[in-house]
């Protein structure tokens, strides 16, 4: 049977997916991706905000119009919005035979058999306890770096987040899991682990009754192979020294995280329910940037929180301007029903949260543009990851560029250049998100 996959959403979505192909794979099915061809179609979909709902509504409508059109006879729906909307797709998406909650992806070789067999079934474990990964993963990255998940679900409750209801409590995965993982993950050529959890600073809270972020960093930077490791949706609350002083020591540690703050004004975080304030946000900047101080910090805002008022506004762009981050995204607040603050008062004009966003981006463009001209004439250590032939360039990222959300090093040189290169390169012109640079 011919299966097309689709993974929408999240890298931690994406974790999920390569388990999935990897069971499927090792039961026979035959990947294509002419979805006219596809016997099977399965979607991992998303619901964290209302677009990346709309999209996944979207994907399983058209996709179920090749019932008629194409060869398909069987689509499955699996991941967040399948967790949450379980009954309302059974219902409205008759065309969906299968869906599959976010903690019962290990179902999916069972999912597909029973609704081929026409037993068509919603499979949702209760969310405790973490899917079956024996069966290993197939990785959709390109070989050379990839995604480890080292925990599961959420306790934070922000008030705008649905996360804790689709995805369950803070589950942490034990670490030998994760050891044997990354192991198997670098002898099949993986040299960039880029370690992600809804959020990895929590690691072991609930296992080992403390957080052991910073010695699984130091298990996995002895595994031969791995050059890379990078941190990514770490909270600021729960970075603490131990933390910072080993990805301060640790040369395999890539000198970037990925810090998620949300806002920066404390009526607002109160409202959000972060854990944090402003001074506290900019006191962990603070011991980052002088325990590392070439570390780029990225992190996240959403623009337009209901109540958000105009003053409120100006100071998160004031605090923008003063923090001067690496990279930064802003969202306009999504309103998501059965979440507290779906239900504030003062909810924003959609326009107003679309205009915030833009001038927060315009001021993060332009103070990346800054922070990039600083880099002409330095060195950096890049990972090549492609080629553009027509351009005669090399595309690669430094330590400062995760990959699908952060920019590139357009890589100049004389001699042949392979994908999963480390090479020296002395940057030579920058824009507002990459770099230009030249084989040292």
């Amino acid at each position: 049977m011919k299966l097309l996959y689709i993974s929408l959403g999240c890298d931690k979505n994406l974790v999920d997916s390569e388990h999935m192909l990897s069971m499927l794979i090792n039961n026979d099915f035959v990947l294509t991706d002419d979805e006219y061809e596809a016997d099977i179609i399965v979607v991992n979909t998303c619901c964290f905000i209302n677009d990346a709902m709309e999209e996944s509504i979207n994907t399983l409508i058209e996709y179920g119009r090749l019932k008629s059109e194409g060869n398909l006879k069987d689509l499955v729906a699996c991941g967040c919005l399948a967790q949450r909307y379980a009954d309302d797709i059974k219902e409205q998406i008759p065309e969906v035979d299968a869906i599959v909650g976010t903690n019962s992806y290990d179902d999916i070789v069972e999912a597909i058999s029973n609704s081929m067999a026409g037993n068509n079934d919603i499979y949702l474990k209760p969310l405790v306890g973490l899917p079956d990964n024996s069966g290993g993963r197939l990785l959709s990255t390109g070989g050379h770096y990839a995604h480890l998940k080292i925990a599961e679900g959420c306790d934070k409750h922000c008030t705008y987040c649905v996360i804790p209801s689709i995805r369950g409590d803070y589950r942490s995965v034990p670490m030998e899991e994760i050891l044997d993982e990354a192991k198997k993950l670098a002898d099949g050529g993986v040299q960039e682990l880029i370690i992600v959890a809804q959020e990895t600073s929590m690691y072991g809270i609930d296992i080992y009754g403390k957080k052991t972020l910073p010695l699984l960093i130091d298990k996995l930077s002895e595994i031969q192979g791995i050059r890379w490791i990078r941190l990514q949706y770490c909270y600021p609350e729960e970075i603490n020294d131990e933390l910072i002083d080993m990805m301060a020591k640790n040369p395999k540690v890539c000198h970037y995280i990925d810090m998620p703050i949300q806002h920066s004004n404390d009526n607002i975080l109160g409202r959000m329910g972060r854990k944090t304030s402003e001074e506290d946000i900019r006191n962990i900047v603070s011991k980052l940037r002088t325990a590392m101080p070439d570390i780029c910090i990225r992190t996240t805002l959403i623009c337009g929180f209901p109540g958000e008022t105009e003053e409120q506004h100006q100071s998160l762009l004031q605090f923008v301007e003063d923090m001067r981050f690496d990279r930064l995204g802003a969202f306009a607040y999504s309103q998501q029903e059965n979440t507290p603050a779906a239900d504030f008062e003062n909810q924003i004009d959609e326009e107003v949260k679309l205009a915030r966003v833009d001038s927060v981006m315009k001021l993060q463009q332009r103070i990346s543009n800054e922070i990039n001209d600083s880099l002409i004439g330095k060195e950096l250590e890049v990972f090549v990851v492609g080629e553009i032939p027509e351009d005669g360039v090399y595309v690669a990222r430094s330590y400062r560029d995760a990959p699908d959300v952060d920019g590139f090093v357009f890589v100049n040189s004389d001699r042949r250049l392979v994908s999963g290169d480390f090479e020296k390169v002395i940057i030579t012109d920058a824009h507002e998100y990459d770099l230009v640079g030249e084989i040292k």
